[in-house]
Order: C-alpha cells, then structure tokens, then sequence
C-alpha cells in the first residue's frame, strides 16, 4: 500500500499549466499526463472515490508525484508526448496510429493544387479533414476533380507544360499549366471546392443555380449547361450516401465496446451530411480499462492534433466525455447522446463495426498465440518469444549495401520499430562483415542497459552468417538471447527452409503446415521485403546523384535544382535544351550539355 501523503503534497502543487508524472516503488514511472491546472487535475486522483478500479490501482502505488510547470498548455502537451515516448508509462492508454489520417490539402500557390495529404502541415496551405481512411479521401478527390476540375499535377510537372495532359481531356482539369482558364474563374473554382469541403454543399449548389440561371439568360447555353452538369453530378454523391442527413452538418460518432479483456474505440466521420467511414482504434497499455475510460483517452489523443467538428455524438456517457474535452481542450464542441433517428443510425452502424473490429482481433490474437506456442515447442524455448527480431542484408553486386531489421511483437508485425542500416566501410559483397556491422549497431545499445532485447532473434541465412551473429552476440555479453539460422531451402521454395541452431543441435525442417514454420516465414518474408525496398532505393540515389554529377558543371546544388525542378531523373532525362535552360543557373550551353549526356 502507497504511503505518499497526498495532502501534504497537494498544498504545494501550483494551479498553473504542465506535466505531472506518478512514480511508483522503485522509480517506475506509472503515468504521464498534462493539465490546463495542474493543482486541480492532480487533486482528482485523491479523491474519496474513484469511479476507475484501474485508477484506483494506479494511485495505490503512488509513492511519489513530480511535476513540470510550463509556459502554455501547448508547451505542457509537447512535454507530455515527449514523455510518454521516452518513459513508456504502464498506465497511459495510447493510440499510437492517432496522427495518421489523412486529409485533403488545397496549396496556396496562384493556382493552387488539390492533393491526397498525409503528415505534417505546411504553412500557407489549407487542410480538409482527417478523413477515416484514404479511399474516403481519393473517393472525394475524384468526385473534387469531376465537379470542379483543380489541377492535382506536382509543381515539377505544372511549370513544365506546353499542352494540355489527358485530364484536361477527359474534363477533369481545367488547364491552368496553359493559360486556358484565368486567374479569378480558377480562384472561383477554388472557393467552391473549400465551401463543398467545409460541408457547405447547399452554399456550392446555391452558387452554380445562379451562374447556371445568369448564363441560361445571357443565351450562353454551353456554358449554363456545364453549371447543370456540375449540379447533377453534386447532387447525385449526395443521394447515393447510405446514411445522409440532409444537413450541412460536420458530426463525428464515437463509440467503444469491451470484449474478452480488450477493448475497440470507433470513430465514424460525416462531412457535410455525408458519412465518410469510420475507423476501429485498439488501444495499447489497456489492460483493465473500461469502454468508457478508452474513449476518453482516444477523444482527448485524437482532438489534440486533429480539429473537432461542431458535433459529437456518442450512444451514452455524454456528461462525462464532455466534461473530459471542456478540461482537454481548448475549443470543446458539442457532445450530445444520440436522440433522432439518422443519430442513432450513425450510432448503430458504428457500434456494429466496432463489435465486427473487436472480433476479428481476438480471434487474430488467438490464432497469434497458437502460432508463437507452435514456435516455442519447435525451437524448444523456455516461453513463447513475444519479441522476435529478423535480419536480413540486400545488394546488387556489393554496390548499396543495407541490412534490414524487422519486429515481430506478440505475433504481429511492428512496423513502428523497424530499422535499416546503411553498411559502409566494408568489402563489396561480404555479407558476412555486412551482418556484423548491422548486428553490432543494433545491440550495442542493448549491451549497456538502453534498448529492448529480443526474446528470439532470427537470421536470414545458413551457418555463416549465424556463426557471424553468435560471435557478435558473444562479444557484446548477449549470448542468452535464443538465435536461429533460417537457410533457404532447394530451389528457394517456401515450406523447405533449414532452421540452424546457435547451440550446436542439429539443423532442422519443420512440416509445411506448421504454424511455427509459417510466422518464421512471414517475420523471413518481411525482414528481406524492407531490406530490398531500402536497398533500390539508396541504389536508385546513388546512381542518379552520380549520374547527374558526373557532368562537368553539375555540383549537388544544381543537381539538386534540376531535380526538383522536373520530379527526378526520368524528368531530366525527358527534358528538351529549351526546358533545362529554364532552370535557374543552367545556361544554354549547359542544357545542351546535359542533354547529350543524359542521351
């Protein structure tokens, strides 16, 4: 039982913005959290009652509470990530995929381009979103570029164009590259699209009504015609909407359902009326929290980096989730429980698949155990391995050398930990030393106390390249961790690999339907996909860098220039002398230059 005395504590906490960390026996760091009033948030958690039991767990092993005053709430929220990443809290509930959605971003050039976006924001331009998945974003790009006809073509492409491409063709452009639509109609264009993405379809619809009966009365028909067929073309999406609330309305649903100990937060997104999908989240370091507790956690994570819309709607609970956004946020939208029919059919069909989520992860999680149990009795482990690492090495001829290492955690691929090593300083094709170098700087690390180590550790490879890896491992004092040599079998076909042991025992096949033999194989599959993809690559810029620089007058600054300036080599390469000259810095002489070599 905890014997930090909370009141004595609480008189000293200031209410001013900033971090608060809970310490538990032995410096374990239990939770980090940020407050608007840190005095006030810290107080909560000492109360008389708690309505979490996993709460209450949490501040009965509080032995401590160190806190960060920091200038603003944004600086308290970067602390806080900052934090969370470095210390890994065991009761923080996180949703580590939160910040990948996509949107759509309308630039601010003087013809500004309409793009698929997904990552930081860049200044000057203009961000529509999140949507839930990028086919709700490519689905509203196509529809953006049949009804309003904005350029999506890169910068590289629009500045070198001397006629119309097949978009402007098939009516899905309007050809600013080529001065065939002025400044202020493609402005026009422009206003319209962000009206339609704000969700103000009746305001686009309104504008093209009038421009259609102004056109229909100054006898320009073709024109008028063009403004019906953009109405039409609205007006149908909107009908075809499964779920449509006939309102310019921007709602998001959420809902969360437990099951078995793990637990699924939904979010289902309607733009303008119009229900764009939903997307089932699954939260980590979630053990023993309640549905109501992940959604919580999720609707504060998810609206710090993305802007609410005007509405939320939940099936239950909307007293405390809007009390949890009011201390969270800064701007708290509406939460409201679903009350009228098209709400509560937002509601149900998000709960729906949520369940259908939650499902299909159990039983993928059951299927995960039985695979890393068949594992453990293969390789003859002490437990089953919940951490499998796998390293493989990739080159062309000993020219762009890299080695992949890829994770396997509890059956699944962990994308977010993989690592490529660049090899350099070793003879050309020794895969041998390329190993070494890869094994020593992914473990040296693991060698001083910093880092994870594996509970298994594969090799793509027979008896040499594992006999490089047990000596690395001696080396570095990590000789308990399990190593295995998976060696390709006759003819390179699956279900005929050789298992070679560190230990000495004798070499192994297992059965082509062993579930042992098939996670070995995918975790194989994967380490040597990521090793190739990153070796083309690092070959791909060695050679065009080589290739442009390799021409008298061409340094890595106007390498770099003509790069930009045409999308890449093949760009360079279909370029005519005229198009290369007008880049800044190259002079015709060089163009032609250029041009001779690249032919």
């Amino acid at each position: 039982m905890s014997t930090f005395d909370a009141r004595a504590f609480l008189r000293t906490v200031p209410e001013e913005p900033g971090v608060y960390r809970m310490i538990g026996p032995d410096d374990a760091v239990l939770y980090v959290g940020k407050a608007k009033n840190l005095k006030r948030r810290v107080s909560s958690y000492f109360q008389r009652t708690l309505n979490s039991p996993r709460i209450a767990l949490m501040v009965a092993q509080v032995a401590r509470v160190d806190i960060t005053v920091t200038r603003s709430e944004a600086e308290a929220l970067l602390l806080e990530n900052n934090l969370i990443k470095s210390l890994g809290p065991k009761y923080n509930i996180l949703f580590r995929d939160d910040k990948s959605y996509p949107y759509i971003c309308i630039t601010g050039h003087a013809f500004p381009r309409l793009a698929y976006h997904r990552g930081a924001f860049t200044k000057g331009d203009r961000y529509f979103g999140p949507f839930p998945n990028s086919w709700a974003v490519r689905e509203s790009l196509q529809l953006l570029q049949k009804v309003f006809r904005l350029r999506t073509c890169e910068n590289s492409v629009f500045q070198n164009r001397s006629r119309p491409c097949l978009l402007h063709q098939i009516h899905r452009c309007t050809a600013p590259c080529v001065d065939l639509v002025s400044e202020e109609d493609y402005a026009a264009d422009v206003r319209l699209t962000s009206l339609f993405l704000d969700g103000r379809t009746s305001d686009v619809i309104d504008d093209l009504s009038r421009k259609m009966g102004d056109a229909a009365e100054q006898l320009a028909y073709e024109q008028a015609a063009a403004y019906r067929d953009q109405i039409r073309s609205l007006q149908t999406v909107l009908h075809r909407q499964y779920v449509d609330s006939r309102k310019d309305e921007d709602v998001d649903v959420l809902v969360a359902t437990e099951a078995a100990g793990s637990v699924c937060v939904n979010i289902a997104m309607i733009r303008g009326g119009r229900h764009l999908g939903d997307r089932p989240q699954f939260p980590a370091n979630a053990a023993g929290c309640s549905a109501l507790e992940a959604l919580l956690a999720f609707a504060e994570q998810h609206y710090e980096y993305h802007p609410p819309p005007a509405k939320i709607i939940v099936a239950e609970q909307a007293d405390a989730l809007r009390t949890h956004l009011e201390e969270a946020l800064e701007r708290p939208p509406t939460v409201v429980s679903a009350r009228f029919e098209t709400d509560r059919g937002w509601v149900d069909m998000a709960l729906r698949n949520a369940q259908l989520a939650l499902a299909a992860r159990l039983a993928d999680a059951g299927r995960s155990e039985a695979r890393l149990a068949a594992l453990q009795e293969a390789l003859s482990l002490d437990e089953p391995p919940q951490r499998i690492e796998c390293f493989d090495i990739s080159h062309t001829l000993g020219e762009a050398t890299v080695a992949s290492c890829v994770v396997c955690e509890q059956g699944r691929m962990k994308k977010s930990e993989y690592r490529r090593f660049n090899i350099a300083g070793i003879t050309a094709g020794d895969d041998y030393a390329a190993m070494r170098q890869a094994l020593t700087r992914r473990f040296e690390r693991v060698a001083v106390g910093e880092g994870v180590s594996p509970d298994l550790l594969l090799i793509d490879g027979g008896k040499g390249q594992l006999g490089v890896a047990r000596e690395v491992m001696a080396e570095l004092g990590l000789q308990t961790i399990p190593l295995v040599g998976v060696a390709k079998g006759e003819g390179r076909k699956p279900g005929l690999e050789t298992l070679v042991f560190a230990d000495g025992r004798t070499a192994a096949n297992l059965a082509a339907d062993d579930p042992a033999l098939h996670l070995i194989q995918e975790v194989r599959d994967e380490a040597h996909r990521f090793a190739i993809t990153g070796h083309r690559a690092r070959r791909a810029k060695s050679r065009v860098g080589s290739r442009l620089e390799d021409i008298p007058g061409i340094g890595p600054s106007r390498r770099r220039d003509l790069l930009a300036a045409f999308g890449g080599l093949d760009g360079v390469r279909a370029a005519t002398v005229e198009d290369l000259c007008r880049v800044e810095g190259i002079s015709r002489k060089l163009a032609q230059q250029i041009y001779n070599a690249l032919h």
